[in-house]
């Protein structure tokens, strides 16, 4: 049984508060969990964590926190579906994901979870089934125009043609049969792979991992039996290579339960009936075997600025894509020492930004893109209340460098998979009066990008 619910930004605020047992959820004990919650590490699964003798469970999505409060003797397992589907609503019914859209939509999500659990009981998460309730509109907040970058192309056809869709299309709401939009024939499937890695002090590698899901996203009822055809050379664990070309190789796969196999061994292809609004297909995962090479490396120094309290921060970052490629919304959190108070910059551009958060010890550099092949550098000197432990070289001394916590990047790359998947067509069993259109999105992104400094 539920006893609360509620979702907070990244940065702790109480957004969406639901309490089943007449108790609202106050502002001092969400900010006491959030502490907790975001001390645990970005790749870290989602853990029960008690606070004020009640017991949490959370997942992340979007930087956002959805946390649950359940019983100690609840199965967590329902209640981690629970608040993954609980997103996938929102997005359904919002276009998007983000604090401004829960903002924008406090309304119709607390009519959503007047829907989705009565008293503490779980009734229905089916999109199908929760439309014929929900009479709020959404407010369509102005996407991100991701695809305007018109050298990416971040929708492509079913056979990777030059055919794209406006940048509006994949962040729409998944509206009822009452709107206009709503009868619209359209099928979106989104290629995700977010990527965890570590890099040493020394530039070795030490972890690279790769998480992918193919997203289904479908704007109209009664569709007929989809075919999504993956790349031939897809194989999973230790199967043999069947020689049809590049080969893309996971450690483990998983398909949603109303997928159907019966073609995947010989041909690759899923069949699957869409319900409207969003189905995650398959997910799957690469453990330290990657067949490309790392997107990023940063090349940190770190020294005292000779006659001063100032730490000298020099960065150099290599953009190791093809030039044809380029990623966004580049962002590298450098983590500052105790007592730092300004800092000033150099940067290698004018269209680059910084900023000292002094709450989190950290500098953040935002790069709004970066081609493939390019090396961008920045130059930051912080002020600091008082001098630095340093070594007769002026450096800084040993334990100061090994205190700081590693550099963190975060990107999006869009029309790019790090593992090489692709989608060889998506296709319909039967064909409808009204033409069908069906779009593909790559999109790779950091979960954890990081690089020790000592």
């Amino acid at each position: 049984m539920i006893s609360q619910l509620f979702i907070l930004s990244s940065k702790g605020d109480l957004l969406i508060s639901k309490d089943y047992h007449g108790l609202p959820t106050s502002s001092s004990a969400a900010d006491g969990l959030y502490l907790k919650l975001s001390s645990l590490p970005s790749d870290q699964a989602p853990v029960v964590t008690e606070h004020e003798g009640g017991h949490f469970l959370h997942t992340r999505h979007r930087g956002l926190y959805f946390v649950i409060g359940v019983r100690p003797d609840d199965s967590p397992f329902t209640y981690l579906d629970l608040l993954n589907r609980l997103a996938a609503l929102i997005r359904d019914y919002c276009g998007d994901l983000s604090e401004d859209v829960i903002r924008l939509n406090f309304a119709l999500i607390y009519e959503l979870l007047d829907e989705v659990v009565d008293d503490g009981f779980i009734q229905t998460t089916s999109t199908d089934v929760l439309k014929n309730f929900i009479q709020s509109d959404p407010v369509i907040t102005k996407p991100f125009s991701l695809l305007d970058l018109s050298s990416v192309g971040l929708f492509g056809a079913e056979t990777q043609q030059s055919k794209v869709t406006s940048s509006s299309a994949a962040s729409r709401p998944v509206l009822s049969s009452r709107h206009p939009q709503g009868d619209q024939n359209e099928i979106f499937l989104d290629v995700i792979e977010r990527m965890i890695v570590a890099i040493g002090a020394n530039g070795s590698l030490l972890k690279a991992d790769v998480q992918g899901e193919l997203r289904l996203k479908s704007f109209y009822q009664n569709c007929p039996e989809l075919r999504i055809g993956l790349s031939e050379e897809f194989c999973v664990g230790s199967s043999e290579l069947r020689g049809y070309g590049s080969a893309v190789r996971v450690d483990s796969c998983q398909f949603h339960e109303s997928v159907k196999l019966d073609e995947f061994e010989i041909c690759r292809i899923l069949k699957v009936l869409p319900p409207q609004g969003e189905l995650t297909v398959m997910q799957y995962q690469i453990s330290d075997s990657l067949s490309t090479s790392l997107p990023f490396h940063l090349f940190p120094s770190l020294e005292r600025d000779p006659g001063s309290s100032r730490l000298r921060i020099y960065l150099k970052l290599r953009c190791d894509l093809s030039p044809k490629s380029q990623a966004i919304n580049v962002r590298v959190q450098i983590p500052v020492p105790k007592g730092a108070t300004s800092v000033s910059q150099d940067l290698s551009s004018p269209d680059q930004t910084a900023e000292l958060t002094l709450n989190t010890q950290s500098l953040s550099w935002n790069i709004p893109r970066i081609r493939g092949g390019s090396q961008l550098s920045a130059l930051f000197k912080v002020m600091r209340h008082q001098e630095p432990e340093v070594d007769v070289s002026g450096c800084l001394s040993l334990p100061s460098v090994l205190d700081l916590p590693p550099l963190n990047l975060s990107f999006q790359i869009p029309s790019l998979t790090c593992s090489g998947l692709q989608i060889r067509f998506l296709r319909l069993r039967s064909e409808r009066p009204s033409p069908v259109h069906t779009w593909v999105r790559y999109l790779t992104q950091s979960d954890s990008y990081s690089v020790r400094l000592g």
